[in-house]
């Protein structure tokens, strides 16, 4: 049985007003989209937005949209994150996963 190793890392601060960028890397599996989750200081994960490299764009969460949050492909297994004119509310913890090729949260 294969193991995939997804590495997840840390963010630098960034200030009111500026555009956050965060990668994600699937590692070696082929066919999986990344899925985005926020989730604050005693709260539960929300989901942000998922996206496949086949789609046009993305698919967002209830209270998240385009143009503030992007997600964005460079390859089938590299994917981005992009948060645009943060404000105070948007920071938290943002995890990925991998994700089947499915619109469903």
């Amino acid at each position: 049985i294969g193991v995939t190793v997804v590495t997840q890392k840390p963010v630098l601060s960034v200030r009111k007003g500026e555009t956050a960028t965060m990668d994600c890397n699937l590692g070696t599996v082929t066919g999986s989209g990344a899925r985005w989750y926020k989730q604050t200081p005693g709260g539960v994960p929300q989901f942000v937005v998922v996206f496949h490299h086949s789609w046009s764009s993305p698919n967002y969460g209830s209270g998240f949209s385009s143009p503030k949050f992007t997600c964005t492909h460079q390859s089938t297994s590299d994917y981005r994150l992009i948060i645009k004119n943060v404000e105070e509310g948007d920071s938290a913890v943002y995890y990925y996963c991998r994700s089947s090729n499915r619109l469903s949260e």
